[in-house]
């Protein structure tokens, strides 16, 4: 039996601890070789893989990124299609792919499961969005980093009566953009699923400021609705470079309220670095249940969180609507605004 694994879509913390866990667990088993292949799809493409062994997955648990690389490249929007991915399947004798990404990544792999190629999925992405799992590793390490951040601009923010504005990750959802300012105890928090008109995010600032608190700090997910067009520039792959709405948005703070106003971005900050002790154990959970679905020759699943349990869903059901932040819980973080 020979299983394969790949990460695909952004980076992001804990995706190493998946490959061990797999690469781990697979290896007790004594099934058979373990094949990594780099650089996401284009790795079993091209055929550019290394054996992962039991080895070859000591001490990564901590390491930030992926050993294996990470590309955005999708057979059905870059390459070929199936034709190539079966082919790749064919070459290297999988019996299984492990596939770990994002809510496009499980698309494109629900795609091929139904084509007949045997692929489980695990979910991936510090955004927190993908329906069908209750979180993903990830999203706490990004959080944790958001929240370090804000509470070290909220120093600034006193000291120069100003308003900092800080912009985190979050391209259609607002969930660490939520949970960094709740957590931080940000003045208002900006998301795109609820978005505050800023004359009301403003009135919040100006009644601190007349309370006798002088400054004000903000929280902004890059999806939120920019106040003015933007041409977003896109990459290598046709996807947008989201990012520097905070820029667009402070100039209209700073006219409504009379308060200078100073932006930080975050942006890749969020994705790097080791992940937190939460998300090294979810993602080993994670990647262990996926390595026993691969071992135990069952398919067209992802491995979920439900609860304190991980249980096997169909793709299929990560394959709806992104999960966004429901409009009660942003209730709650808005009655902490001001």
């Amino acid at each position: 039996m020979t299983i394969g694994i790949l990460t695909a879509g952004g980076d992001c913390p804990g995706l190493n601890a998946v490959i061990r866990a797999v690469g781990t667990r697979a290896a007790h088993s004594d099934a058979g070789p373990i094949l990594g292949f780099r650089n996401g799809w284009q790795g079993l493409v091209e055929g550019d893989l290394l054996e992962l062994d039991r080895e070859a997955v000591r001490g990564i648990l901590g390491r930030g990124g992926t050993i294996l690389g990470t590309s955005r490249y999708d057979p059905f929007v870059h390459g070929s299609g199936i034709d190539e991915v079966r082919a790749g399947f064919e070459r290297h004798g999988l019996s299984a792919l492990v596939v770990v990404g994002g809510d496009g990544t499980i698309r494109t792999a629900r795609l091929l499961d139904d084509a007949g190629l045997p692929i489980i999925a695990v979910p991936k992405t510090i955004d927190n969005d993908i329906p069908a799992t209750d979180v993903t590793f990830g999203f706490d390490t990004a959080v944790q980093i958001a929240t370090d951040a804000v509470d070290r601009l909220t120093t600034t923010a006193e000291a120069h009566h100003r308003v900092m504005l800080v912009e985190v990750m979050g391209r259609t959802r607002g969930w660490i953009a939520l949970h960094a300012g709740m957590a931080s105890g940000a003045d208002v928090i900006l998301i795109p699923e609820h978005p505050l008109p800023l004359p009301e995010a403003a009135e919040y600032i100006s009644t601190r400021d007349r309370t006798g608190h002088h400054y004000s700090v903000v929280v902004v997910a890059e999806g939120y609705p920019s106040p003015m067009a933007r041409r977003l520039p896109v990459d290598d792959f046709g996807f947008e470079r989201l990012g520097g709405v905070a820029y667009a948005v402070a100039p209209v703070l700073e006219d409504l309220t009379g308060f200078e106003t100073r932006v930080t971005v975050l942006g890749h900050l969020q994705r790097g670095g080791t992940p937190t002790a939460f998300d090294r154990v979810l993602a080993t959970r994670l990647g262990v249940a996926a390595a026993d679905l691969a071992l135990a020759g069952r398919h067209g699943l992802m491995v979920a969180v439900r609860g304190e349990d991980i249980v096997p869903v169909a793709m299929s059901e990560a394959c709806i609507e992104p999960k966004g932040v429901p409009a009660d819980l942003y209730d709650v973080a808005r009655t902490m605004f001001g």
